[in-house]
């Protein structure tokens, strides 16, 4: 498994591209900015999208691949691209974002019958089958209803945790889930702690002892961090010390997880 790494920064700048990964070719995970970077061909390659929660930020770049691939897929007789997400998030999409206003509806065109975007709801817990893919839904702790995921691979799983603060069920479905690589976010520094809590993120204390409950060491990859933050949270991090090799993702990386 191949885990491309499209965007993974809190917002953007010269850059930063916000968060979105490609997995194998034909998975996205999040729907960011980072998503631009696909050439049409890539873009038209992909027919399933996990959606973490509703904020701008994951969510913006659904309409605009729709709206780029819709001619090459109904050339192509390709069947719609399938948006996973919870029931609450995809309300959410149909009133604020493809009512015709802000978007247009794509799970309506170019006609009711033949769609390029289907909405498909999930819940935390289940596990999808998405071609050779089982992936499980996991719970976050968000200001807007939000889940994670974890890919499973053949040498254990890839974990995304999405936007998140502390969150005592994530751990406890990740001590029986032999996890891989894990993702997770780290939004704001520790003088900025007041904030991370109310915005239900993580700084660098709250991400220590949220990782103290991970059972064996880990591959650990931090994202969401803000523009020009990266040097500041990093160094945080790294001050605490840690039995888990962590370090900071960036835009372009590729993780691979042997199937």
């Amino acid at each position: 498994m191949q885990i491309r790494v499209l965007g993974c920064s809190g917002s953007i700048a010269a850059g930063s591209r916000t968060t979105s990964f490609l997995v194998d070719a034909q998975l996205l995970v999040d729907a960011g900015t980072g998503v631009g970077d696909l050439t049409l061909d890539e873009l038209s390659q992909v027919d399933d999208i996990l959606i973490t929660h509703s904020h701008l930020d994951h969510v913006l770049a659904i309409g605009l691949l729709a709206d780029s691939v819709t001619r090459r897929r109904i050339a192509a007789r390709r069947p719609p691209i399938r948006v996973h997400a919870l029931a609450a998030t995809i309300a959410a999409l149909r009133l604020h974002v493809f009512n015709g206003v802000i978007w247009p509806d794509f799970t309506r065109l170019p006609d009711a019958e033949h769609p390029v975007l289907q909405f498909h709801a999930v819940e935390i817990g289940q596990v999808l089958q998405i071609g050779r893919r089982q992936i499980e839904v996991l719970p976050a702790s968000h200001t807007v209803p939000a889940v994670g995921y974890a890919v499973m691979g053949g040498q254990g799983a890839w974990v995304f945790t999405g936007d998140t603060g502390p969150n005592p069920a994530l751990w406890q479905r990740l001590a029986t889930l032999p996890v891989a690589a894990l993702v997770i976010e780290t939004a704001f520094r520790d003088d900025e702690s007041a904030l991370a809590t109310v915005s239900r993120h993580l700084c660098p204390a709250q991400l220590q002892r949220e990782l103290a409950k991970l059972a064996a060491p880990a591959e650990v990859y931090i994202t969401h961090i803000k523009p020009g933050e990266i040097d500041a949270v990093m160094s945080e991090i790294a001050a605490q010390g840690s039995r888990h090799r962590i370090s900071a993702l960036a835009t372009g990386q590729v993780l691979s997880i042997a199937d």
